[in-house]
């Protein structure tokens, strides 16, 4: 049975943002690879607080967990982002999560470390980030986009290899870093940065490609297809392995991270995964009731309004909402009723409304409820 992700990083529920960072630092510390080498159970300790900072780190996830536990975050790779520590390579966890330990250790997590990372890595495509914006009917019955995009790919001059006459650099010696002893608190350790010379390649090229000027990749304008489930939510985002930016010099490719946006609709408002539809119907249809058509996203219904009908009366349409992710089930529309009142009415309509005015006027029974938003 998978652990708990608040008793991994040794907090509790209510811990705020600040302090899962600290958590996982102090664990990351601990278990870094660099200080436990050939330690298996070190190195799995030091995935699982990965994996457990980065659901509790992430509001959307978090919720999910808290309400559903790991089962909620089984989503095939979007909304949670596909993470699981016991899937991640060393090289993931540096990427993602490498960030929030600069300002401790004056430099990148990777690099105070001794940068295994780094010289891993070094050839690998940046990820590529884009918007796509879905209406609701797509959300609603799932849809394949084309999204177009600009990234780099591999140079056919060259054939990726970014030209010709490779050498071992000299100053790394082919280890791409370049590594320093340093003194800190914890006491001393080794840093590493890129090196200078090759650009954390390990080689030179003697007679760069005049195409790609030594890089082994061009920009150029590609097409990505994507199927989008039914019932993804503003915000969701699905991770496309290896469709980002190509590496340079025959590097491997980033990923594509595809984020989903909601375009608002002209007659539904979503929350969730229930739908609201405002409906307007007369004065009279409200008090004698009646039988109205209103539109879904599955089509137009038809459904009885009760005598007496209030402004402002919502009636639920069971399983006409949006679907939820992952599932069979939908959620529900909610029609609210609204009572339209004439602002021209004609001379006859007139003097109804002015007989009717004179009943109820006569029966002087004037009744005042209290206000509830």
């Amino acid at each position: 049975m998978a652990r708990d992700y608040y008793d991994i990083l040794g907090v509790g529920k209510t811990a705020t943002a600040e302090e899962l960072k600290k958590a996982y630092r102090k664990l990351a510390v601990k278990y870094h690879p660099d200080k436990n080498p050939n330690n298996k159970e070190a190195e799995e300790k030091f995935k699982e607080a990965a994996e457990a900072y980065s659901v509790l780190s992430d509001p959307e996830k978090r919720q999910r967990y808290d309400q559903f536990g790991h089962e909620g975050l089984r989503q095939n790779g979007f909304g949670g982002g596909g993470f699981s520590g016991q899937g991640m390579s060393m090289d993931d966890i540096f990427s993602q999560f490498g960030s929030i330990f600069g300002d401790a250790f004056g430099g990148g997590f990777s690099s105070f470390f001794g940068g295994g990372a780094q010289q891993r890595s070094s050839n690998r495509g940046a990820d590529l980030r884009v918007n796509l914006r879905l209406s609701l009917e797509d959300i609603y019955s799932g849809v394949k986009k084309q999204i177009k995009l600009n990234r780099y790919e591999p140079c056919s001059e060259c054939h990726a290899a970014g030209g010709r006459g490779k050498r071992t650099c000299p100053v790394c010696h082919g280890s791409g870093e370049i590594r320093e002893r340093v003194n800190s608190f914890f006491g001393q350790m080794i840093s590493s940065k890129p090196c200078y010379q090759c650009q954390g390649q390990g080689v030179i090229v003697d007679q760069p490609c005049p195409v790609c000027r030594g890089e082994g990749r061009v920009r150029k304008d590609a097409t990505v297809s994507i199927d989008v489930p039914p019932g993804v939510q503003d915000g969701n985002y699905m991770t496309i392995r290896s469709e980002g930016h190509a590496g340079p010099r025959d590097g491997s490719r980033g990923d594509l991270i595809v984020i989903f946006k909601e375009s608002s609709h002209s007659v539904f408002t979503r929350s969730g995964n229930d739908v609201i539809l405002s409906c307007m119907i007369t004065w009279p249809q409200a008090v004698l009731g009646d039988e109205v058509e209103v539109p879904t996203l599955s089509g137009k219904v038809s459904f009885k309004i009760n005598p007496g009908t209030e402004h402002g009366k919502i009636y639920r349409l069971r399983g006409k909402g949006m679907p939820h992710l992952h599932g069979n089930r939908y959620g529900d529309q909610l029609v609210q009723i609204l009572i339209e009142t004439p602002a021209h009415p004609e001379r006859n309509e007139k003097n109804l409304i002015k007989e009717l005015y004179q009943l109820y006027s006569d029966k002087k029974n004037i009744k005042i409820k209290k206000f509830t938003p």
